[in-house]
């Protein structure tokens, strides 16, 4: 009876071992796995700070975005993005906010193939606007 009790502890003891050796692998390759996605997307994220990114090659497409007096950069960059002008607003928005400018009211001729400064310098230049003369405000639309 006593030894078939020092054989059933020492299985326990194996498989707990054993048990607890696999929950540690799967932790670690778990933790891996979060690290390097994590690292990936703000690589990605830096990149479009920082990077000359596009949503397209070019030739691209040509996009007409009108920009109204009083909207915000969130705003704007949401719009840019729903147009496909961007790829992200988050990173546009930062960008902007990085570079302190001032983004002017107006009606923009933007292309799908412009990197976020080519855009920046284009919507914080009211020279460039297609429509002068005219405030756009929220009522207009």
């Amino acid at each position: 009876m006593a030894t078939n009790s020092t054989s059933v502890k020492a299985t326990l003891k194996i498989t707990s071992f054993i048990i607890r050796l696999l929950m540690n692998i799967i932790f670690y390759v778990l933790v891996a796995f979060l690290i390097v996605n994590v690292s990936k997307e703000a690589f990605q994220f830096t990149y479009q700070l920082y990077g000359p990114v596009a949503v397209e090659k070019e030739p691209g497409r040509d996009l007409i975005i009108q920009i109204k007096k009083g909207e915000s950069t969130m705003d704007i960059a949401s719009k840019l993005e729903v147009n496909r002008a961007i790829v992200n607003k988050y990173s546009f928005y930062l960008k902007a906010k990085i570079e302190d400018v001032a983004i002017m009211p107006g009606t923009y001729e933007i292309n799908s193939s412009m990197t976020y400064d080519d855009i920046l310098k284009i919507i914080t230049d009211y020279s460039q606007s297609l429509i002068q003369d005219q405030d756009i405000t929220e009522d207009e639309e």
